[in-house]
């Protein structure tokens, strides 16, 4: 039996058929408000159940549950707003009780919105609780002061679902749920990345898979920063080592069409809500996950979990410590179960792999695989060109 979805439903807001072609045929008469690529990405996921129990975008009273409580109501969790902001003057014109035709960044009507309410929260306040930091070079704290000054919410009809490179390995929550089931995995690990996977990285999602049936191997393929290393290239790296380094009955590539809002601990709870809408029991958590520059603690995204009643979460959250590959012991391991010193692990910063990738050099195969190196190498050399 799978696990049962955040807030008990799965949730779907995709018309099709009659239904869709009458909403568009509406939608083409509505006010119209036009929204970016990061919130087409969230209209996608409310679509999909991504972010099940949510029907769209949220509400004040949600909104504020979720930065004082994080929960959007008792019993169900909820760390980050969803939310759909506008200007001043695109909300002047809306009304409350109204539909709204939304069109994406592409030129697409891709959704109604029963407009239920108007509402305003202090951009620098949300930030501070979010991302704990409202520091303008936080890529979150820039986007959220970015917005407009009036947030709508209100159920969503999705008219269009949102298509995106690689998407034969964009598998929709109920469609990830119905792979486990056929492949009888009882016990299914998400693994969240948003870069290539290098030997650390492959030993705790094998140490994991020791202790599960399934492992979902789930990069986050939303909006990322612009200095992140492309999601084509990304893909490449994990196809080559899914190809040779880990059991096919056993492992399963999806990409996950989520932003990334860089909120660290709270987004270490939201990453876990979203597996556990995908079917996922376990999820796995590293070091500084969510996380960038130095605005939170290594670990914590570990400790945020002991916040919630794990009853209440409903996924197992599996928590490593840095790992490396340590010399003395002649394996990988992590500072948990090494007891050798610094000068006999295998660490290179990021910098320091991109220079060397962007020089053609391979890194040490303890730190990353020959496959997925020579795909870093020819990514690397031909951005330097």
């Amino acid at each position: 039996m799978s696990i049962t979805p955040h807030g008990g439903e799965l949730v779907n807001r995709i018309l099709t058929d009659e239904v869709r072609t009458a909403a568009l045929n509406r939608a083409k008469k509505m006010s119209k408000i036009k929204v970016d690529t990061y919130t087409a990405f969230d209209i996608d996921c409310i679509a999909k159940g991504m972010f099940s129990p949510l029907k769209g975008f949220m509400n004040e009273e949600q909104t504020r549950n979720a930065l004082d409580r994080m929960c959007l109501r008792p019993g169900i969790p909820w760390t980050i707003p969803i939310l759909l902001s506008v200007s001043q003057a695109d909300a002047d014109r809306l009304t409350e009780g109204s539909e709204v035709a939304i069109e994406d960044d592409r030129g697409d009507l891709v959704a109604i919105l029963h407009l239920a309410e108007k509402f305003s929260v202090d951009k620098t306040e949300l930030s501070e609780k979010v991302y704990r930091t409202t520091d303008p070079a936080h890529p979150g704290v820039a986007y959220t002061l970015s917005l407009g000054p009036v947030f709508l919410a209100g159920d969503l009809d999705v008219l269009k679902a949102r298509e995106i490179e690689f998407q034969e390995y964009n598998l929709t929550p109920v469609e990830t749920r119905a792979v486990f089931e056929e492949r009888g995995w009882k016990r299914i690990v998400a693994f969240q990345t948003r870069n290539p996977i290098h030997r650390a990285h492959e030993y705790l999602t094998k140490c994991a898979l020791e202790v599960c049936d399934g492992l979902l191997i789930h990069p986050l393929m939303g909006t990322t920063k612009s200095d992140d290393i492309p999601g084509e290239v990304r893909m490449e790296c994990y196809q080559a080592l899914l190809e040779k380094y880990y059991p096919k009955d056993h492992a399963l590539l999806s990409i996950m069409p989520v932003n990334m809002r860089y909120a660290g601990p709270r987004e270490a709870i939201m990453h876990s809500i979203v597996r556990k809408n995908y079917g996922c029991t376990h999820f796995i958590v590293g070091r500084d996950h969510a996380g960038v520059g130095s605005y939170y603690g290594t670990y914590d995204a570990h400790y945020i979990f002991d916040e919630f009643d794990p009853k209440e979460l409903g996924i197992t959250p599996l928590f490593f410590d840095h790992s490396f590959f340590c010399k003395a012991c002649g394996n990988m391991a992590s500072i948990k179960t090494c007891p050798h010193g610094k000068e006999d692990h295998v660490f290179l910063s990021g910098t320091k792999v991109r220079e060397m990738l962007g020089r053609g050099e391979e890194p040490p195969v303890e730190f990353t695989r020959h496959e997925v190196a020579q795909i870093l190498i020819r990514w690397a050399t031909g951005a330097a060109k």
